[in-house]
């Protein structure tokens, strides 16, 4: 018979990551925990954002829980609505529900030297625990350009206007005269279905992405029986897959012959979409593959193809009662704004948690955005990210990444309870020591070169987002992640 354990145990998210974490916890034998949700249904991000085109850029197959693999996909790549299914099935296939409590927004947590954890939800309730796990995702906190006329929700523009994280599903964009700001994830998504309703959609684009063709393409029910009927069918079709995502670590190395061969790849798509020479020459990066998040779409260069769009290659200047007008000094009049800007990427003062001595997490991240292996920092016992700076791994789907950190909680819980410890707490010699590492390896990246200026780099000079060396390591140290690393007490 397998042990159990009564430490109490708070996870705050719902979505993937959560749901990975109270998965790992509930085969391990823990059973009082509970996930703190502050939407009104599972799924994170996947329930939050609803805007048009959203879709994943990962393989449908590659993108599950490894412990629920889906072989009922409807196409190579899915869109929202199937993925939000997904995470909400599985959180009721694996007897989740009765732990997650929903609307319950966690706005603060304190550590209580006796070895807990008092969280405040909205609306005043106090909530107590031993452990506690941030599970909260990235893709939360929109970032808006800072720019005359905008100051924070504050516009000149008369029209609507809204991030894309926030979509306004009460305005018909229909004939309307519409402006995308920005070019990156969202933009190459909402573009094409924009493109269709609007009159003239203008697209504000201050720095060119690389861009790969998705080749998405529909499973037949043909596919979808063998995959069912065939489970190894659907395990080769992941292996292949991440055969090619692994790829992506050395085509992200600065100097490595793979970069490119991805540059190639992307340049011929865009010679044999584009046309219009000047448009063409827009849309060419002159940043290396990885600077910037590389994208996927089959649909983003032919919706600037079409006569009732233009793209603008240059910055925003300034917000005005009618549209706004650019860095080049364009005056731009337009019905609705939308703003494709991105998300603060590790934004942690979305909750004060306040640790050991009063320290203040988000200070000390705003200082330096650094973890022990993305799961613990020092000061802070008995506290876990889920997924903190550094604790994902590029060259493989999101769900890998949480899965191992998952484990690697786990797994330490496991070895504290064993051991008969209050709380434990990462050492803060050998914090530093892994964070020194790191720090010399970012710059081999083109993500992480200083040269680089992209949202995975803080101002600070860190690069708090992405692991810094391949997957066979990442998952090692996680695998390997022991006690012996932590103060206890």
């Amino acid at each position: 018979m397998s042990a159990t354990y009564n430490t109490r145990i708070a996870i705050i998210g719902a979505g993937p990551l959560g749901i990975s974490v109270g998965y790992e916890l509930q085969q391990k034998g823990f059973s009082d925990f509970t996930l703190l949700e502050a939407s009104d249904a599972v799924g994170g991000t996947w329930h939050t954002h609803s805007y048009p085109g959203l879709a994943c850029d990962v393989w449908a197959h590659s993108y599950t829980f490894p412990f629920a693999r889906n072989p009922d996909w409807s196409a190579s790549f899915v869109d929202q609505p199937e993925i939000e299914a997904y995470i909400q099935k599985t959180a009721e296939d694996i007897g989740l529900t009765p732990h997650i409590r929903l609307n319950a927004k966690v706005i603060a947590a304190k550590y209580d030297p006796l070895g807990k954890w008092v969280l405040t939800i909205e609306g005043g309730e106090q909530f107590e625990c031993e452990v506690l796990i941030n599970c909260m995702g990235n893709q939360f906190t929109p970032l808006m350009p800072k720019v005359a006329g905008l100051v924070g929700s504050e516009s000149a523009f008369k029209g609507p206007s809204w991030h894309s994280t926030h979509w306004n599903h009460d305005v018909d964009l229909t004939g309307k005269r519409v402006a995308v700001i920005g070019s990156a994830a969202a933009a190459v998504q909402i573009v094409p279905e924009v493109a269709k309703l609007a009159e003239h959609l203008t697209v504000l684009q201050r720095t060119p992405n690389w861009i790969m063709p998705r080749n998405k393409k529909p499973y037949s029910d043909f596919q979808r029986r063998l995959f069912k009927r065939l489970p190894v069918l659907n395990r080769a079709l992941i292996a292949s897959q991440g055969f090619l995502m692994n790829l992506v670590h050395d085509a992200t190395t600065l100097g490595h012959k793979r970069m490119g061969q991805f540059e190639g790849v992307a340049q011929k798509y865009i010679e044999r979409t584009i046309k219009d020479p000047e448009l063409k020459a827009a849309v060419t990066p002159n940043t290396p593959y990885g600077c910037k998040r590389p994208l996927v779409s089959d649909d983003y260069y032919p919706a600037l193809n079409r006569e009732n769009v233009s793209l603008i290659a240059s910055g925003l200047k300034e917000v005005t009662e009618r549209g706004f007008i650019t860095d080049d000094g364009q005056h731009i009049n337009v019905d609705v704004i939308i703003y494709c800007t991105g998300y603060q990427v590790q934004d942690f003062d979305r909750i004060e948690i306040i640790g050991e001595q009063d320290k203040n997490l988000a200070a000390a991240m705003n200082e330096a955005p650094e973890a022990y292996k993305g799961l613990a920092v020092p000061g802070f016992p008995n506290f876990f990210f889920g997924m903190g700076p550094n604790g994902v791994c590029l060259t493989v789907s999101y769900f890998i990444s949480a899965e191992l950190n998952a484990k690697a909680i786990v797994k330490l819980l496991i070895e504290k309870e064993q051991a008969g410890h209050t709380a434990i707490s990462a050492k803060p010699a050998l914090s530093r020591e892994y964070n020194d590492w790191m720090l010399e390896r970012f710059p081999r990246f083109s993500w992480g070169a200083p040269s680089c200026n992209s949202y995975y780099q803080t101002a600070s000079g860190h690069v708090p987002f992405l692991y810094p060396d391949k997957y066979k390591l990442f998952k090692k140290e996680r695998e390997q992640i022991s006690l012996k690393e932590f103060d206890a007490f």
